[in-house]
């Protein structure tokens, strides 16, 4: 028996009025659990981020200064969601509404990304969600290379830490940059990635702020969608 809320919203995709979380992990010192240490900014530069935890990684992005967009950004965007969740969902960078907020995927094309979990049964408490990058590139523009080059290592360790069963990759440049390809979007949807060197299956779809701007595309998201739930099924040991 269809329920006739999911049905809703696999018809639509619509946007519903998303509430905050009150234990998002966010990136700014000042949302540092109380009781744990902050390091100095030179501690954190001197650790290596391949042995850091959740919770020194998130310190250590807060102090970042490696590629310069420190100097405007208002606040790093660290990640959300089930630290050991199934699915980790990669974008590309913070926008405006993120870099006042330290979360990823607010605003329109956050609340289409949920109303796009939530058709799988999923929600943001049950994933994960990360950038590209940290930090808001100024005006919204693409990440650039060294830009990328010096984030990497932060998210690789995310992804190393939560050890996810399938990567969802949504929108072209995210998709490029976490694959280390210039292939359009059109030849990476529809076929499994592996995502060296954990050997991650990576599923690629739409950008939400792509999908509000041509919503004829929301059909082929869902099907990217139920392909990657088809992915996740086959991969879990």
């Amino acid at each position: 028996m269809i329920d006739p809320r999911r049905d809703a919203i696999l018809r639509t995709l619509g946007i519903d009025r998303y509430v905050p979380r009150a234990d998002r992990v966010l990136g700014a010192p000042a949302f540092v659990a109380p009781g744990v240490a902050v390091e100095p900014a030179a501690a954190l530069a001197a650790a290596s981020v391949e042995t850091m935890d959740w919770d020194t990684l998130a310190r250590a992005v807060a102090a970042c200064t490696r590629c310069g967009l420190e100097a405007t950004r208002t606040q790093t965007v660290f990640g959300v969601g089930h630290r050991q969740a199934e699915w980790f969902v990669v974008g590309e960078a913070p926008g405006e509404q993120e870099d006042k907020r330290g979360e990823p995927f607010v605003g329109r094309a956050g609340q289409l990304l949920d109303a796009m979990l939530r058709a799988l049964g999923l929600s943001r408490e049950t994933v994960y969600i990360a950038n590209v990058l940290k930090c808001r590139p100024p005006g919204n523009r693409d990440p650039k290379p060294h830009e990328v080059e010096a984030c990497q290592p932060y998210l690789q360790r995310q992804i190393a830490l939560a050890q996810p069963k399938l990567i969802l990759c949504v929108g072209r440049i995210a998709a490029q940059n976490l694959l280390g390809t210039d292939a359009p979007l059109g030849k990476l949807r529809g076929r499994v990635h592996s995502l060296a060197p954990f050997g991650i299956p990576v599923v690629v779809t739409y950008h939400p702020a792509y999908l509000l701007r041509s919503p004829g595309e929301k059909r082929r998201a869902w099907t990217d969608l139920l392909y990657a739930r088809e992915v996740l099924r086959g991969h879990r040991a």
